[in-house]
C-alpha cells in the first residue's frame, strides 16, 4: 500500500514511530500498527493507528484506479480527539472504537480521480487532491500569478491552496455568489485554519456592497429584455442580446470611466459590435438605459464600479480573482484599488467560457498591471491544459470546437491558444440524435424522474419551446448552466435554431484544416472583421455547454446535416440511454442546490413537478396565529379553553413566562400557574418524534410536505431535530436538501434552536451540540453597518458571540435579570458558554477579558482598523446590537435587508415582555425601538385589561393624594426633579433615581 502525506502532517516530534507504523500500514499489517476505525463520522471515514501510549496518527484510504494507498492525515497528541481538526469535535471513546482488517478498510477507499505517479504530497480542501506538474509549478510560483485554465482544469483548488499561504486581511472574489461561497466551503473544509490570515469570499456584487451598498437591485438580463421590448419601436434594428452586450462589455466597461459619445464614435473597428454609423443610435440607447435604471431603482455594477472608485481605499494584503472572464475590466480596477501592494494577486480564467456580456481579452487585463504595452506583452501567464471533470469523448469534440474558433477567427489571445487533454476515468460519448418525436418522446420517458441529465438550451426564449418536449425541471439556457456539471447533458437545438450563425462559424473550414495537435498563434487577417464578437457567444456557448458534461452528451439537432457536425467529427447514431431514477431525497437535495445556486425557476419546478408537496394538514402558530389568538383569548374573552390550551403550548415551547402569567391571572386558566414546574416537559410537546432513533416517520412526512415544511410551532423539521439533539436526523435531512438559513418568528434558524437548549442544559452541551454546530452553523453573518456590508466569518470570535447574543436576545425581555436595562455583559455570555465544547467555543476565547475586548471593538464608533460596528455600549460592560445593524434575508430570488431589530422580531418580544406591575422591560424595548427607528410599541394584546386597571387604580390614587397639599407638593418637587436631571439612560444615576422612585411608590402604597 503506498503511503501519501497530507502537506500539512507534522510528524517531527514522533519520527520514529510515524516511520514504524506507516511502515505496518504499507505492508497491510493494520494489527502491528494497532487500526481502528472511528465510526458513525458523516463527513468521512477515518482510521486511527496507535503510535504510542498517548499519541494517535489520523489516516483516510484513498483509491486510483486499482491502486489503494494510506493518506496520512494529523497526529493527536494525547488522546486529545476533540482538538483534531479532522474530527470536527466528534466524541470518541477510545475504548469502544472497533477493530478493523486491511481487507475491510481497502473496500470502503475514496475514490481519487488523478494521483501523481511519483509525487507522494496531498492536499485537501473538501477531498484529497494530488497535483499534476503544470498544478505544482504554478503552486510554488511567487504571486503576481495570472492562470489560464480550461472547465475541469482544477483552477479553484490551486487557487485556494495557493491561499492558504498568504497572511493578512485577503480576498477571493469572483462572479458568482453560488462559486464564491462554495470556494469558502471548499477552503475551511476539514477544519483549515490560518491564524495570521483573515480570509473573505465574496461574489463581485458582495464585494461592492462592502464598499458601500448601492441603492435598489441589479439590473439582470431578464430585466434589460423586459425594458427593450417595449421601447423597440424606437430602435428596430437593435437586437437586444448585442445591445446588452455593447453597454456592459464596451460604452461602461472600460476602467478609464464610461465612455462619451465621442469617445464611442472614435473607437477602432475591432473595439466594438457595431459599425461607426450605428453607434449614435447606440448611444441614444444607453443614455435611456442610465434613465431607466434610475426610474426603475436598478442599478448596473459597471456603472456602480466608476462611481464606487472614490470610495475604495487599500484593505487587502493579497486578492484571488477567480473566473475573471466574467468581469469587466472597470470592474477588476475597482478589485485592484484595494489591495495595498500592488502585485499581490492571483487571476484565474478562460475566455473559451464567456458568456456574459464583456470585451475580455488577457492582454487587457495584463495592460491594468503593467503600463508598458511591450512589459506586458513579455509577462508569461501559467495555461493549465488538464482537464480533470469531463469524459474523453466530450474533451475531443470541445478540442475540435476550438480549432475551428481558432481557424475562423484567428487566435483569442497567445494566452488562450491551447488544446485540452483529459485524465479522467470515462470515456464517455457525443451522440447526435435526429430531432423527431419519436426520439424526443423516448429520451423524454428515461430522463424526466433522473438528476443526472440536465437539458440545455441557448437562450431563455428558447425554453419554451424545450418544455413541450421534455418534463425533466432541470431545463436551462447557457447563462444559468454556467457553474454547473451534470452526469449527462443534453443539447436542444443548439445548432438548428441559430443555423445561419454556426454556418458564418463554419465559413471557409474544411476538416483537413483541424488536423493538427496543437493550435499556432496567429491573428485574424482583416482587422474590420467583427465575427469574433458577433459569434463569439454562440461559439463560446457550445464549448460551455460541452463542458458542463461529465460523462455523456445528447445533441439533438433538425439540421444533423450541417457542416459544424462534420468538423465535429459526428454523425446521426442511434445509442443506447440507461437513466437510473432518482429518488425524492435525491430530487429534495437537488432542489436546494439549485436553490442555493440561485436557480429558483428550476428549484421550483422540482417541488412542484416532480415533489408535489402537500401543505400541512395542522395548524401553524406562527406570528400572525398567535396575534389571533391574544385577540380571542384576552381581547374578545371567547369561551372554551382550546384557545387557552394554545397559548400555554406556545409559553412552554418558547419560554414565556409572563405569557403564562397572563394566562393565568386575565384568562383564568388555571394550568398556567404550574408554567415552571411544567415547562421542561411541555417544551418539547410538538416535536417529540424527534428525539427518537428510528424516524422514517418523520422522513415520509418530509416526502408529503417537503423537507422544510412547518410543524405546529413554526418550526421545521430541522430545528426540531437540531433541539431534540437527534445527530442522525439533522444529518438525514440536511442529506435531503434542508435549510439550514430558514427562521423561525423570532428569526431563529436551526442553529439557535440548538444552541438555546445546550446555553440551559450542560449534558447537550457536551453531548450532540458539537456535531450538530459543524453540520449546521452558517459559513458567515452578512450584516449591512452603515451603508456597507460586512461579512462575519465562521472562523472569527465576533461570529459566535453574534450567534450567542442573537438567541440570548429574547429571554433578556421576557425574564427578570439581574441587568434591568435588559443589555448583555460578559459574565451573561460566559454563563451561557460554561459547558461548550473546545470546536465551538476555543478555550483561549472563553475567556472574560477576550470577551470583553470583542465587544469594545466592535462599539459604534470605536477607532479600530477592524471595527464591524455591531454593538452599542450602554454603559460600562454593558451592550446590546447596535440597532442601525441589517442582516440579509432572502425570500425566493429576492434578497432584502431587514433592520436587525425586526429581525430579531421586537414587536412581539414586546407582546410577551416582563412586567410584574413594579418592574417592566417595556422602557428598554421602547429605548431600542426609538433608537432603531422603528414604529412604537403599543401595549401588549394580553396586558390591555391589566394597563387599564393599573391606570385606574394611579388615577383614583393620584386624585386621592391631590387634595393634600403635602402630596401636591411633593409631586411639583417629583416633577421638576424629573426635568432638570435627565441622566443617559443605563447611567448609575439614571439606575439609582429609578431605583428610589419605585422604593417611594411601594412605601406610599402601603400607608394606603
Amino acid at each position: 500500500m503506498k503511503i501519501l502525506e497530507y502537506t500539512g502532517l507534522d510528524t517531527s516530534r514522533v519520527k520514529a514511530s510515524y516511520d514504524k507504523v506507516s511502515a505496518a500500514i504499507a505492508r497491510h499489517d493494520f494489527r502491528a500498527a494497532q487500526v481502528k476505525k472511528l465510526a458513525n463520522l458523516s463527513h468521512g471515514k477515518f482510521y486511527r493507528a496507535k503510535l504510542d501510549d498517548a499519541d494517535r496518527l489520523l489516516f483516510s484510504l484513498v483509491r486510483h484506479g486499482d491502486e489503494v494507498c494510506a493518506l496520512m492525515l494529523e497526529v493527536i497528541a494525547n488522546h486529545a480527539y476533540d482538538k483534531s481538526r479532522f474530527l470536527r469535535g466528534a466524541a470518541i471513546d477510545e475504548s469502544k472504537i472497533p477493530d478493523i482488517s486491511a481487507d475491510e478498510a481497502i473496500s470502503e477507499a475514496h475514490a481519487l480521480r488523478y494521483l501523481h505517479p511519483e509525487r507522494t504530497g496531498i492536499h485537501l480542501l473538501d477531498k484529497p487532491i494530488s497535483f499534476d506538474d503544470a498544478q505544482e509549478t504554478i503552486y510554488r510560483q511567487p504571486p503576481p500569478l495570472v492562470v489560464v485554465g480550461s472547465a475541469g482544469s482544477g483552477k479553484t483548488a490551486l487557487t485556494l491552496e495557493k491561499l492558504k499561504h498568504a497572511e493578512g486581511e485577503v480576498l477571493y472574489v469572483t462572479h458568482s455568489a453560488f462559486l464564491a461561497q462554495s470556494a469558502r466551503d471548499l477552503y475551511y473544509a476539514n477544519g483549515f485554519e490560518h491564524s495570521g490570515q483573515d480570509a473573505v469570499f465574496l461574489s463581485y456584487r458582495e464585494f461592492v456592497e462592502s464598499i458601500r451598498v448601492p441603492a435598489g437591485r441589479e439590473a439582470s438580463w431578464r430585466d434589460f429584455a423586459g425594458w427593450h421590448s417595449r421601447i423597440r419601436q424606437n430602435f428596430k434594428d437593435v437586437e437586444a442580446h448585442q445591445a446588452f452586450e455593447e453597454i456592459r462589455g464596451v460604452i461602461a466597461a472600460g476602467s478609464g470611466g464610461v465612455l462619451s459619445r465621442d469617445e464611442y464614435q472614435a473607437l477602432g473597428v475591432r473595439q466594438s459590435i457595431f459599425p461607426v454609423e450605428r453607434r449614435d443610435q447606440l448611444y441614444n440607447l444607453f443614455e435611456k438605459y442610465r434613465a431607466w435604471l434610475a426610474e426603475a431603482k436598478l442599478y448596473d455594477l459597471n456603472l456602480v464600479a466608476h462611481d464606487w472608485q472614490a470610495l475604495a481605499a487599500p484593505r487587502y494584503d493579497f486578492v484571488v480573482i477567480d473566473e475573471v472572464q466574467d468581469i469587466t475590466t472597470v470592474q477588476l480596477a475597482l478589485v485592484l484599488t484595494t489591495l495595498k501592494k500592488p502585485g499581490h494577486f492571483l487571476l484565474c480564467g478562460d475566455s473559451n467560457q464567456i458568456v456574459h456580456p464583456n470585451f475580455f481579452s488577457w492582454s487587457q487585463v495584463k495592460s491594468l498591471f503593467w503600463k508598458d504595452p511591450k512589459l506586458a506583452e513579455r509577462q508569461e501567464l501559467r495555461v493549465l491544459k488538464t482537464n480533470f471533470r469531463n469524459g474523453r469523448e466530450a474533451t475531443r469534440v470541445a478540442n475540435q470546437l476550438l480549432k475551428i474558433k481558432q481557424r475562423r477567427f484567428g487566435s483569442i489571445d497567445r494566452e488562450s491558444n491551447f488544446l485540452v487533454e483529459a485524465v479522467g476515468g470515462e470515456s464517455g460519448q457525443v451522440t447526435l440524435m435526429s430531432d423527431k418525436d419519436a426520439t424526443k418522446r423516448e429520451l423524454d420517458q428515461k430522463i424526466r424522474q433522473s438528476t443526472q441529465f440536465a437539458v440545455l438550451v441557448m437562450r431563455d426564449e428558447d425554453k419554451a419551446d424545450a418544455r413541450k418536449h421534455f418534463a425533466t425541471p432541470l431545463l436551462f439556457s447557457i447563462h444559468e448552466a454556467k457553474g454547473l456539471e451534470y452526469e449527462n447533458i443534453v443539447l436542444y437545438r443548439f445548432i438548428s435554431d441559430h443555423r445561419g450563425e454556426f454556418n458564418d462559424i463554419v465559413e471557409g473550414i474544411a476538416r483537413t484544416d483541424l488536423a493538427v495537435e496543437t493550435l499556432d498563434y496567429k491573428r485574424a487577417k482583416d482587422k474590420s472583421d467583427k465575427s469574433l464578437e458577433v459569434y463569439k457567444f454562440f461559439v463560446n456557448a457550445l464549448y460551455v455547454a460541452l463542458t458542463r458534461a461529465i460523462k455523456n452528451i445528447y445533441m439533438i439537432e433538425s439540421d444533423t446535416g450541417h457542416d459544424l457536425f462534420g468538423l465535429l467529427d459526428l454523425i446521426v447514431g442511434q445509442t443506447r440511454i440507461e437513466a437510473r431514477q432518482s429518488t425524492l431525497e435525491d430530487w429534495q437535495k437537488e432542489a436546494r442546490k439549485l436553490e442555493l445556486q440561485g436557480k429558483q425557476e428550476q428549484a421550483e419546478a422540482i417541488r412542484r413537478t416532480i415533489l408535489k408537496q402537500a401543505p400541512v394538514p395542522w395548524p401553524v402558530f406562527d406570528e400572525a396565529r398567535v396575534r389571533e389568538l391574544l385577540i380571542k383569548v384576552f381581547r374578545e374573552q371567547s369561551p372554551g379553553s382550546k384557545g387557552k390550551q394554545q397559548l400555554f403550548d406556545y409559553a412552554t415551547c418558547f419560554d414565556e413566562p409572563q405569557l403564562a402569567e397572563w394566562l393565568a391571572v386575565e384568562a383564568k386558566f388555571e394550568q398556567a400557574r404550574t408554567f415552571d414546574r411544567q415547562r421542561a416537559v411541555f417544551a418539547r410537546k410538538s416535536y417529540v418524534p424527534f428525539f427518537a432513533n428510528h424516524f422514517k416517520d418523520i422522513l415520509r412526512q418530509c416526502d408529503q410536505h417537503g423537507v422544510d415544511h412547518r410543524l405546529p410551532m413554526n418550526q421545521t423539521p430541522l430545528m426540531a431535530a437540531a433541539a431534540a439533539g437527534n445527530v442522525a436526523l439533522v444529518e438525514a435531512l440536511l442529506a435531503r436538501g434542508a435549510d439550514r438559513d430558514a427562521v423561525d418568528h423570532y428569526g431563529h434558524n436551526a442553529l439557535h434552536w440548538a444552541l438555546r437548549q445546550a446555553f440551559g442544559d450542560a449534558k447537550f452541551a457536551a453531548g450532540p451540540l458539537a456535531a450538530i454546530y459543524e453540520c449546521l452553523a452558517p459559513p458567515c453573518i452578512d450584516v449591512r453597518a452603515g451603508d456597507r456590508l460586512v461579512r462575519i466569518d465562521r472562523h472569527l470570535s465576533e461570529y459566535f458571540l453574534f450567534q450567542t447574543l442573537w438567541v440570548l436576545f429574547k429571554a433578556q425581555f421576557s425574564k427578570v435579570r439581574r441587568n434591568a436595562d435588559s443589555a448583555f455583559q460578559t459574565q451573561i455570555i460566559l454563563d451561557a458558554w460554561q459547558h461548550l465544547p473546545a470546536n465551538i467555543v476555543r478555550p483561549e476565547r472563553n475567556k472574560r477579558q477576550h470577551l470583553s475586548g470583542v465587544l469594545a471593538r466592535n462599539e459604534i464608533d470605536r477607532d479600530y482598523a477592524y471595527n464591524r460596528s455591531l454593538f452599542l455600549r450602554v454603559s460600562t460592560g454593558r451592550y446590546q446590537f447596535n440597532p442601525k445593524l441589517a442582516v440579509r434575508r432572502r425570500q425566493g430570488e429576492e434578497e432584502n435587508w431587514i433592520p436587525i431589530y425586526t429581525a430579531l422580531n421586537l414587536p412581539l418580544i414586546g407582546e410577551f415582555a416582563y412586567n410584574d406591575g413594579w418592574i417592566s422591560t417595556w422602557d428598554n424595548i421602547d429605548k431600542l425601538v426609538i433608537l432603531a427607528g422603528l414604529p412604537e410599541r403599543t401595549t401588549p394584546i394580553a396586558a390591555e385589561r391589566f394597563v387599564e386597571r393599573q391606570a385606574g387604580k394611579m388615577k383614583e390614587l393620584d386624585e386621592r393624594r391631590a387634595n393634600q397639599p403635602a402630596a401636591k407638593a411633593r409631586i411639583r418637587a417629583a416633577a421638576e426633579a424629573t426635568e432638570n436631571t435627565a441622566p443617559r439612560w443605563g447611567t448609575k444615576e439614571a439606575k439609582r433615581l429609578e431605583i428610589e422612585r419605585v422604593k417611594q411608590e411601594i412605601e406610599r402604597r402601603k400607608k394606603g
